[in-house]
């Protein structure tokens, strides 16, 4: 089955046959030493910073982005979290749970971010972090990361970033984001449960104020920096499988993965415009994720099924209100794979 969701994306036979191994306790030196070769080795994918470190959480993405939000802000801090998807409202939510002191800039989830007035929003809230979206999974934006970092830096403002989409694709560097939240499902082509956040030593070491026992980014680090061992008890398969997608990835090479995803994502786009479907977004897309309006005539359920039938899976919109399906052409796919889904589509729609 080729995996056109947004994750969990396909990954190479060698990655699924890493998970076969001899049953091993995870309290063992062994496997510290397959912990410790993942945590540096993530790191190779992120640019600048000063002592930077990978704390290993079990847990999809969202365990990570709760976590590092939860931990890094006190009761006298500010968050201001930007809005132009699923996934910053998805941090509304954990700010609302965790009782912290928020304000929300909301931008379309179609449209690019207007900076000038996210600079207006960011200079009178005055926030102590700034939360969002590196790609927006909703849609295929790429959020501004740059920019935004320039306007944090002028209020003294720290930047935390859901990179789920963006990591080891793009290059994405610790002077511009002090906190790097991603999974192991995505881009970097391992299987699902493990996620962690990147950030410089002494900024994890200030994140332990979570109102949990299990959601302290600084006790997490600190355990793993004694022991080279999670806290509770982890995946052991999926980090496996985890260390062998990060040495594929870099036999790769990170600008080599991104032409890849580029050459897939300008196939798909162009395929789907000649078929006569409208495409989102206009401006501001990456190369991971697009979204497609679909026709009032085609029920999403049927063409879901038709593509299955032939081996796609397709996934649907996210945007209330919206008659939408997304196409995400990440993992161990290649053009030809993109080209089969155009012409199963070509065939539903004929």
């Amino acid at each position: 089955m080729t995996l056109l969701n947004p994750g969990p994306a396909n990954t190479t036979l060698s990655v699924k046959l890493a998970q076969v191994v001899e049953d091993i306790c995870p309290r063992e030196k062994e496997f510290g030493e397959v912990m410790e070769s993942i945590a540096n080795g993530l790191l190779e994918f992120v640019q600048g910073g000063e002592n930077p470190k990978a704390v290993l959480l079990s847990g999809s993405g969202t365990l990570a982005v709760e976590c590092a939000i939860s931990s890094a802000l006190r009761e006298t801090h500010k968050l201001a979290i930007i809005v132009n998807g699923a996934y910053g409202q998805r941090m509304e939510e954990i700010a609302s749970v965790h009782g912290l002191n928020f304000v929300s800039f909301k931008s379309d989830f179609l449209q690019p971010l207007d900076i000038n007035s996210i600079r207006e929003f960011l200079l009178r809230e005055r926030p102590d972090f700034i939360a969002l979206i590196h790609s927006e999974t909703t849609s295929g934006l790429l959020n501004d990361i740059s920019a935004i970092s320039r306007i944090a830096k002028e209020i003294g403002a720290k930047v935390i970033a859901d990179c789920m989409s963006s990591y080891a694709c793009y290059e994405i560097s610790l002077d511009e984001v002090d906190f790097i939240i991603a999974s192991s499902n995505k881009n970097i082509q391992g299987m699902p449960g493990v996620s962690f956040v990147i950030a410089n030593e002494a900024n994890i070491l200030e994140a332990g104020n979570a109102k949990s026992l299990y959601l302290n980014l600084k006790a997490e680090y600190e355990y793993f920096k004694s022991t080279l061992q999670m806290r509770f008890t982890p995946p052991v398969q999926t980090l496996y499988a985890l260390n062998q997608a990060i040495i594929e990835l870099k036999n790769e090479g990170l600008k080599r993965r991104f032409e890849r995803y580029k050459a897939n994502n300008t196939l798909l786009r162009q395929g789907l415009q000649d078929l006569g479907f409208e495409i989102y977004p206009k401006d501001s897309f990456g190369v991971i994720i697009t979204a497609i309006a679909l026709p009032d005539s085609i029920d999403f359920h049927c063409l879901h099924a038709h593509c299955k039938k032939y081996g796609y899976t397709i996934y649907p919109g996210k945007i209330a209100g919206l008659h939408m399906f997304r196409i995400a052409n990440i993992g161990a796919i290649t053009p030809n794979d993109i080209a089969g889904f155009l012409r199963v589509l070509k065939d539903f729609i004929s």
